[in-house]
């Protein structure tokens, strides 16, 4: 234990975290130079793509003697979980700062949970060959942070190597707190006994190998070939491969106390082994079913580690493949993906139009275009999204509370009491003298101001606002006003009752469910304008007129109207004869009124995402 290192890279998106890593592997001679590449932690394609981390990444080198165990971790909001998952299994954070744009908001909000788990935090400033690198400044606003000195700062640039050394020098000297996040529980030692106690941080499902665990080792060792026991799931199962990352599955013939690693198991779906359970030697071990307990070798019952709390998602849309043929296809998909990430829950909704589908929940828009353009990659699914939602909490006349995933969920407002909608607190962190732009947008979308501090040259705005309201464009306007100069991170702050309505669209009269949407009184007149606006932009023309309308209960608030196709039906007549002409106008005139009455119409898959639709 004492020659072992587990820590995690945190930082603000794009401040260098992989590029660090990829630096560290190089210089430990964990990656030979003929197969280092960039980014080489970020293993998905869309990751490389988009030049983001996704998913948190372990890998193991050695150093002047050391066992140095790495989790490289995301910096988008969206995936503040796998940041919090992989600071659970380590004993102290390197945190990551760039010199050109100092502390920036997901930087606070990292700080915050290696704090809550009592992590030593070694702080290091990137990016310091760039021209416009603020070295003074930014460790200024860090020893402001973290109330460190100026020379416990590490200085580094990830793209050329410098320094990046003392890092892992810093990572040795630093003494490791005996377990991670408060863990305490008592050895339970005895004659020919041994508890076992590991945590599992991640996991995903390998066609070829079947159900594979990252784990952090907190008591014991696991053999290869051993028999395993799921404490929450209460599944049995064999240990088939064991080893770490290096950053390629390395067996080996154990994982002892302190080590990270990775067990590739004989279990068929990762349901039977959840991120944040315990994994145990199921040997000595007895299970009560009843009693949902598990009882060692002595009668004592055998406690697990405390795991991670669920994570609740937030933002809400409908899948639908495009063919209904597809839809089991797209059942089996969310399944696999769903092993690997806790935080996406789904179930089935049934559409008039669209057919059979999924609802899924995720943790903000980026973590819902992720997951769609996998379907998409990955599975080969063509599907159709409706606009994004939040959940609601609606309390009836008869004191029952239920909670709503969409807007057609709502029941009849005639029973109704209350609806409650959920609220985040935000912090926005933006130069000083862009202060009043971003209070304006916040006042825009119902928001409250609640505090108001100083970093430096920077202000910390701290508010409070509807969900729903930022759902679709609140970043983009947020980069717009501040010339790209502000940061944001959220976290959910309940729920408070607000006066919401439901807005209806209907199109040649017919009401399309997927399309409605739930939102302020005071608002609905202006989204039913604008979104009547956007669709007449998508629907394609008819050879009948089309009537877009939007309707809050029977109430029309707004309405569009796509003009007809016109066929000139005069084109061969070669006659002045009015009255002839007259006749066959008024054949298809009838003809449209007969179309527009059984003619259907085709909606087209971006008319669903209208609302993500940018002016």
């Amino acid at each position: 234990m004492n020659k072992i290192r587990n820590f995690c890279i945190i930082a603000h998106i794009d401040h260098g975290k992989s590029t660090i890593a990829d630096r560290m592997m190089e210089i430990t001679g964990t990656v030979s130079k003929r197969e280092m590449k960039t980014q080489l932690l970020d293993s998905m394609e869309l990751e490389r793509e988009k030049g983001i981390t996704i998913k948190l990444a372990p890998v193991t080198m050695n150093w002047k003697g050391y066992t140095l165990n790495l989790i490289d971790t995301p910096g988008h909001v969206d995936f503040s979980y796998e940041v919090s998952r992989s600071l659970q299994a380590v004993e102290m954070a390197v945190l990551v700062v760039d010199a050109t744009q100092g502390i920036q908001a997901q930087t606070l909000a990292n700080v915050y949970l290696a704090l809550e788990q009592d992590l030593n935090i070694i702080p290091v400033i990137n990016k310091i060959d760039l021209p416009a690198a603020d070295v003074p400044g930014v460790s200024a606003q860090i020893v402001n942070l973290l109330g460190c000195s100026e020379d416990d700062i590490i200085k580094v640039s990830g793209k050329t190597g410098e320094n990046v050394d003392k890092i892992l020098d810093a990572v040795i000297e630093t003494e490791p707190v005996s377990f991670s996040s408060g863990l305490e529980f008592l050895s339970t030692s005895y004659a020919g006994f041994v508890s076992t106690r590991a945590l599992i941080f991640d996991s995903y499902f390998d066609d070829y190998r079947g159900v594979v665990l990252y784990i952090r080792v907190f008591e014991g060792e696991i053999l290869k070939n051993s028999e395993i026991l799921m404490m929450a799931t209460e599944t049995k199962g064999l240990a088939l491969e064991v080893g770490v990352l290096t950053p390629k599955m390395t067996p080996r013939e154990s994982l002892k106390s302190g080590e990270i690693g990775y067990i590739v198991t004989n279990l068929k779906t990762t349901r039977e082994a959840k991120v944040g359970d315990t994994v145990t030697l199921a040997k000595g071990l007895t299970i009560d079913k009843e009693k949902h307990k598990i009882f060692d070798a002595h009668g004592k019952v055998f406690e697990p580690l405390p795991g991670y709390k669920n994570v609740l998602p937030f933002v809400y849309a409908g899948f639908f493949p495009v063919s209904n043929d597809q839809y089991k296809e797209l059942k089996e998909a969310i399944e696999k993906l769903s092993l690997s990430d806790s935080a996406l829950q789904y179930a089935p909704e049934n559409s008039p139009v669209l057919g059979f589908g999924l609802r899924i929940g995720f943790l903000g828009l980026l973590h819902m275009d992720i997951i769609k353009e996998r379907l998409e990659r990955e599975f080969g699914l063509d599907l159709i999204i409706t606009n994004p939602s939040t959940n609601y909490e609606v309390l009836l006349n008869n004191g029952e509370e239920i909670e709503i995933k969409s807007a057609s969920e709502l029941p009849d407002m005639t029973g109704v009491a209350e609806i409650r909608e959920p609220w985040v607190k935000g912090e926005i962190i933006v130069p000083r003298e862009m202060i009043g732009n971003v209070l304006n947008l916040i006042n825009e979308k119902r928001g409250l101001q609640t505090n108001l501090s100083y970093i430096e040259e920077r202000a910390v705005i701290d508010f409070e606002a509807p969900m729903a309201n930022l759902l679709t464009d609140f970043y983009d306007q947020l980069k717009s006003v501040t010339s790209g100069y502000a940061s944001f991170n959220y976290e959910l702050n309940g729920y408070k009752p607000e006066d919401l309505v439901r807005i209806d669209f209907l199109v040649a009269g017919q009401k399309m469910d997927a399309l409605s949407v739930m939102a302020h009184k005071s608002e609905a007149d202006a989204i039913g304008r604008e979104v009547t606006k956007k669709l007449k932009e998508v629907i394609p023309r008819q050879n009948f007129e089309v009537a877009l309308q939007a309707a809050v209960g029977a109430r029309i608030i707004a309405r569009e109207t796509i003009g007809a196709y016109r066929k000139d039906v005069l084109v061969k007549i070669h006659t002045g004869d009015r009255d002839r002409k007259a006749k066959l106008l008024e054949k298809q005139k009838r003809g449209k009124a007969r179309m527009k009455r059984f003619g259907k119409i085709d909606i087209p898959p971006e008319a669903f995402t209208v609302m993500l639709k940018k002016n």
